[in-house]
């Protein structure tokens, strides 16, 4: 057992790749090995996995040797460099000291509440960099999920956002992403219209403090406009979002975002909802009580401009059918049969050269066993991802 700690725990420390490769394309590979060691893989086929990914990725690319950065990061200077997306090894540096000197809870009650708002930055990655760190209890992962999460940050906007209206005092998540998805399909062409249209103007976005990186992705880019830009359906909260049984809350959001999966199977996009949740879950676990409800606004904002980005939203009727079929339908947890089903699912997983379903896996089995055995999350676990075709504009050099 000792052995295979310090197999993961080299793995975690490892510091000779850069956080991206290609320009903007996260460096999953310790986010896997937080998925497989929590599945309880052995540490050798871990290993193996990572050194597999290294060599060449489902994109066809190898990973980046670590890069140095352009500044250095300072006590007075950090927060002038967020989203520049310039000085990744120097947000190592100042936050490695940062924990050091006083304690990583204090360091995340310090920081996150600026860093939290940008959230959603790198397609959520940073964010699953460092809740998945917290969740491993890994020093120097949590050190890059901070470098991370100030090297590509782009703020949601929380600010903007407040509960406004009477008439969402009864709702639960559920509900509200009912309403608005009913919006969404009443209102669709024009809704859809004015996403397309607003991502295809790209002149504006060196004022609005777009990377032009970004544009490279057309993923990404979508995501940035829409936190920029956003939309007054986003900003109108719901009563449940000052709730103080945030425990509830937490469950009822992974509840909603799996419902969201099954509704589209497989989709690459919202499968980063459910990974992102859980680290933002984490992040919140350590971090100030109070701090608590601004980690859920920020999820739930950012949610929201991510489901808009794509233009695009599940039938009401679709999200209604499967609320009705799985809101109350159990799994026996101590039946062999539903155990035997999870080993498959895992065995599954691990052999997935797309390392985004491994994740898939360990989360919802967590959230499985967590709430006795809710079949939601069972079959949901069941719908693996393939990895998306990079767009032309790949073709291009990166913009660093």
């Amino acid at each position: 057992m000792t052995d295979d700690k310090s197999i993961i725990n080299e793995l975690l420390n490892d510091k000779q790749y850069h956080i991206e490769f290609n320009g903007h394309l996260t460096n999953h590979v310790k986010h896997a090995v937080v998925a497989l060691a929590g599945m309880n893989i052995p540490a050798q086929k871990i290993k193996d996995y990572y050194e597999n990914y290294a060599k060449l990725t489902t994109y066809g690319f190898g990973l980046e040797p670590a890069r140095a950065s352009k500044y250095v990061i300072s006590e007075e200077n950090w927060k002038d460099f967020l989203g520049q997306r310039t000085s990744f090894s120097a947000y190592c540096d100042f936050f490695d000291l940062q924990i050091k000197k006083l304690g990583l809870d204090i360091v995340l009650e310090k920081y996150m509440p600026t860093l939290l708002s940008g959230w959603a930055g790198a397609f959520t990655h940073a964010t699953i960099h460092l809740g998945w760190a917290l969740d491993i209890k890994s020093h120097w992962m949590a050190v890059e999920g901070l470098a991370y999460m100030a090297y590509a940050y782009v703020s949601c906007n929380p600010q903007r956002a407040a509960i406004t209206r009477e008439q969402y005092t009864n709702e639960a998540p559920f509900d509200s992403l009912q309403r608005i998805t009913a919006y969404w399909n009443n209102h669709s062409t024009e809704l859809s219209d004015w996403v397309e249209t607003l991502v295809s103007n790209t002149e504006s976005d060196k004022a609005e403090g777009i990377h032009p990186e970004l544009i490279r992705s057309g993923l990404q880019y979508r995501i940035a406009k829409l936190l920029k830009v956003g939309h007054p359906l986003i900003y109108e909260l719901p009563a449940w979002l000052k709730s103080n049984d945030t425990s509830s809350v937490w469950d009822q959001l992974y509840y909603t975002v799996s419902l969201l999966y099954l509704a589209k199977p497989g989709d690459f996009v919202l499968l980063h909802l459910i990974t992102s949740l859980h680290a933002m879950e984490k992040i919140a676990q350590h971090s100030p009580t109070e701090q608590t409800k601004d980690v859920i606004k920020c999820y739930w904002v950012g949610l929201l401009c991510i489901l808009f980005s794509r233009a695009d939203f599940p039938k009401h009727a679709k999200l209604e059918s499967l609320h009705n079929t799985f809101n109350k339908a159990k799994d026996d947890i101590d039946n062999e049969a539903w155990k035997h089903v999870w080993e498959q699912t895992i065995a599954r997983s691990v052999e997935e050269e797309e390392e985004h379903n491994p994740k898939l896996v360990y989360v919802l089995q967590l959230m499985w066993e967590r709430s006795k055995g809710l079949s939601i999350y069972r079959a949901a676990a069941g719908q693996f991802t393939t990895t998306p075709e990079l767009p032309p504009s790949f073709e291009t050099p990166p913009t660093e």
